[in-house]
């Protein structure tokens, strides 16, 4: 059995390091980094969102996808 020994850095919640309050669900470029070309939500080990963060963004990407601004899947 082979083991990995690299060093994997920790990852950071963006919104933490600058200090956001709100994420908001108008703000479209935000929100797509934190979907899949297919429009999958990331989930928060992957993008390293804490999870008071990752709570809001999920919110914020389903109030996007309600009103038409986000589509909910990708062709």
């Amino acid at each position: 059995m082979r083991y990995n020994k690299r060093f994997q850095r920790r990852k950071f919640c963006r919104f933490c390091v600058d200090k956001v309050d709100f994420i908001d669900y108008k703000d479209i470029k935000v929100l797509r980094g934190f979907i899949t070309d297919r429009g999958k939500m990331l989930a928060g080990r992957m993008t390293g969102n804490c999870a008071k963060h990752q709570r809001e963004l999920t919110r914020a990407i389903k109030r996007a996808r309600n009103i038409a601004l986000l589509p909910f899947i990708e062709q």
